[in-house]
């Protein structure tokens, strides 16, 4: 790995911006200190950075911010159950390779095609870290929600991971050379669904990510929401960080009596704050009655809903 390169968490997208390679729209990310260090950490030590956390609470965001501010190339994969760690290096469309050979064999095929459709190689096509590891610089590689997988998965995923030098693909005979400078920094996230092996763990650097307190969901709105001045009133978004906060905290008081495991994160505070910039006089007038505006965008659950509302109905 490039030692220079350094995450400082300053340099970030406006609300809105379009990522020019990707055509995605970005917003701004707020790493605290010691993620911001262990993502330094990962980088100089050429080691996944493993994060784990509440579902919506930022996990996912940080390898595009780091991108972001490095000016590297991103990408990301979403693990689903039937995932293998091969495919990050590489899929062999072995289906297309027959139904070309099967229309090939009627005659009904032009010269060129025909000659493209020879090369196995047509064939195959590099995953995330197959991509990463032969581009030749370094790159920022999401491996999203690990714990979606089979219990295979992470164990196979260190056999991709500790061969650096190169991979070898059967269906092509071929033993492809990692590239000098091809040194991706990964992150890995989990939403602690499942235990990660000892030997896994091992292998990566780790982070829990938290939920962020106050002034930080404050400062979420301030850079998010550019016309909340003008729409909320200054003690409007104060009455709703601390009514946010306050359901945060019950809802994990609460957690071995709930049915469900969701706890309210940063993805239902951005929710709520967009609609409370809508209308905030909705949001105002159930602050003051101390009671919560907009649940559906907090309480996610039946049980919640009957649990959460008549508590602040009650009070």
């Amino acid at each position: 790995m490039e030692k220079n390169l350094k995450y400082t968490g300053k340099i970030k997208p406006k609300a809105g911006e379009i990522d020019d390679k990707t055509g995605d729209i970005l917003y701004p990310y707020f790493a605290d200190d010691d993620l911001i260090k262990a993502v330094n950490y990962a980088i100089f030590l050429n080691r996944p950075l493993l994060l784990e956390g509440e579902p919506g609470g930022g996990k996912t965001q940080l390898a595009r911010a780091v991108a972001y501010e490095l000016k590297l190339d991103y990408k990301a994969y979403s693990v689903k159950s039937t995932s293998k760690a091969i495919d990050l290096l590489y899929t062999f469309d072995t289906i297309g390779r027959l139904r070309d050979a099967q229309l090939a064999a009627t005659g009904q095929i032009s010269e060129k095609d025909l000659e493209t459709i020879k090369k196995i190689e047509t064939y195959r096509k590099y995953g995330v870290l197959g991509n990463a590891f032969t581009c030749g610089k370094p790159m920022v590689i999401l491996i999203d929600e690990i714990d979606k997988a089979d219990v295979d998965f992470p164990n196979d995923l260190l056999d991709v991971l500790d061969d650096t030098k190169k991979f070898y693909i059967p269906e092509t005979k071929e033993d492809v050379l990692v590239s000098d400078g091809s040194n991706p920094i990964i992150f890995i996230t989990s939403n602690s669904q499942k235990k990660l092996s000892d030997a896994f763990l091992r292998r990566c650097l780790y982070y829990s990510v938290k939920c962020p307190q106050a002034e930080r969901l404050k400062e979420i709105v301030r850079a998010r929401f550019p016309q909340y001045k003008k729409v909320l009133k200054p003690d409007l978004l104060e009455k709703a960080v601390s009514k946010f906060i306050d359901l945060k905290e019950q809802m994990e008081d609460d957690i071995d009596e709930r049915t469900s495991t969701k706890i309210i994160s940063t993805s239902e505070w951005i929710d709520w704050v967009h609609l409370m910039c809508h209308n905030p006089q909705e949001f105002e007038k159930s602050l003051d009655n101390d009671q919560i505006p907009c649940p559906e965008a907090l309480l996610k659950s039946s049980e919640d809903r009957q649990r959460y509302l008549e508590e602040n109905d009650d009070e």
